[in-house]
């Protein structure tokens, strides 16, 4: 390279031939800037999570807080692992970052795809934080057409090539808004039909899953009670003091529809005892705050669990000096989350082996002659499960569960071999909902290459 071709930047990537000859192409289409259809630009701030009762709440009372997770290449936002700020700080601190319907949400910061973007659907309000930025572009139709082609692999080819940072990517506000950008209705003409096959395939997905708690419950003959009318009558109960003697004495725990699923679940076809029967070692993590973004040691968080398995789409590292006296992990453990997103359940793969756990969660080595893993995390994770995890934890703003309220919680343990059956079962279940998940992928990558036809050729 001549240095008459040189730009302002130096560095090589921004000049790997690849990346000039693309560019070439689309400037010769005589596109317009990103900066073109800004009317308003911003980006957020994460609050203190050892504060979190001062900014955080719960899904019910709060207000959703997004983040590069949230975000999707189909232009849709996700919520499945969404945080969720009080009132006080959508108004207050992170004002300035307000999200309403009709924005265009764009990654600025992090590993993997850059530019990643998402448009906030109608009726919503929201918040991000500093790795996301808000941009208004006065018109959801805009913005969505926008998100489609930054979420081509065009557009994520030139963000990357103008991000900075090494290691840990950025975008900056002037090579953000220097993006240029190609207007063509057919490439959201193409995206609609992903989002639309998207959705149903994830339907059918979760259909599939929501099954498995059907299903087990009818293994172990747990017949649930019909739930009462939310009524003012029926929220108010009265118990005796010989009934809570020894036990907690809060309304919370000794509420008639947690009691009613106890009776349910001793009422099971098979033996009925404390979890603190079943764990050879149980353990909390540790605080670690020093994250590298890659080459280090795989540094588990609550947001790294989910409802049907790992979540791998951001993960966090430590270096190897930063970690304390490690918790062993292995294919006899599970992971629980102990606070915040209360109840979330996952077995240790092979992959997060050699992981650091944080203070949220708990590791559980069972005792694997009485209870298998892929059993417990479906019997955790269905209604009977979920319930006693609730119904033992603090009742607080935050909901937080102990190690003694964890081993108090009730488990229905049938013989290893029925065990062995329901966990095929469930495991059939969850490879059927995957492939149903991959085929969202597959069309992505053949939209993508379409998209790229039509703007190039």
């Amino acid at each position: 390279m001549q240095k008459s071709e040189l730009e302002k930047r130096f560095d090589p990537f921004f000049y790997v031939p690849e990346l000039l000859e693309l560019e070439k192409k689309v400037l010769a289409k005589k596109p317009k800037k990103l900066r073109d259809y800004v009317k308003g630009l911003a980006s957020g701030a994460t609050p203190k999570t050892t504060e979190s009762e001062k900014y955080y709440a719960e899904k019910e009372n709060g207000i959703p807080f997004l983040r590069v997770q949230n975000l999707s290449p189909t232009g849709v936002l996700e919520f499945d692992d969404c945080k969720y700020i009080n009132e006080e700080t959508h108004n207050g601190m992170l004002k300035r970052s307000q999200v309403s319907a009709g924005d265009l949400l764009v990654k600025i910061t992090g590993v993997g795809r850059m530019a990643v973007a998402s448009v906030a659907p109608e009726g919503f309000e929201g918040n991000i934080n500093q790795h996301v930025c808000v941009i208004k572009t006065g018109s959801k139709e805009v913005s969505e057409t926008l998100a489609a082609f930054l979420n081509s692999d065009i557009g994520e080819k030139l963000a990357s090539r103008r991000s900075t940072g090494g290691t840990r990517p950025a975008l900056d506000y002037p090579a953000l808004l220097s993006i240029p950008i190609i207007e063509d209705k057919r490439i959201l003409q193409i995206t609609d039909k992903v989002i639309a096959q998207k959705q149903k395939n994830e339907a059918e997905a979760e259909k599939l899953l929501s099954s498995i708690d059907d299903y087990l419950l009818n293994e172990l003959g747990i017949i649930l009670p019909e739930p009462p009318e939310n009524t003012l009558k029926n929220r108010m109960f009265i118990t005796s003091i010989r009934t809570i003697t020894n036990d907690r004495f809060d309304p919370y725990h000794h509420q008639v529809g947690f009691i009613k699923i106890i009776e349910a679940i001793r009422k099971a076809k098979y033996s009925v005892s404390n979890f603190k029967h079943y764990i050879a070692d149980l353990k909390n993590g540790v605080e670690i705050r020093n994250y590298v973004e890659e080459g280090g040691i795989r540094y588990l968080r609550v947001t790294d669990l989910g409802k049907n398995g790992l979540n791998h789409k951001s993960p966090r590292f430590v270096l190897e000096q930063e970690i304390p006296d490690r918790i062993k992990l292995n294919e006899n453990c599970i992971l629980i989350s102990r606070s915040g997103s209360l109840g979330l359940v996952n077995i240790v793969e092979p992959e997060i082996e050699n992981s650091i756990l944080s203070s949220h969660i708990f590791k559980i080595e069972l005792k694997t002659e009485k209870l298998l893993p892929v059993y417990l995390e479906a019997y955790l994770r269905s209604k009977v499960g979920q319930s006693e995890i609730f119904r033992n934890n603090n009742g607080g703003v935050i909901p937080e569960i102990n190690q003694d309220a964890l081993k108090s919680i009730l488990i229905v343990c049938p013989p290893l071999d029925k065990q062995k059956e329901i966990a095929e079962y469930i495991t059939g279940i969850r490879q059927q909902a995957q492939q149903l998940k991959d085929k969202t992928t597959e069309l992505l990558k053949k939209a993508s290459e379409e998209i790229e036809e039509i703007l190039l050729n």
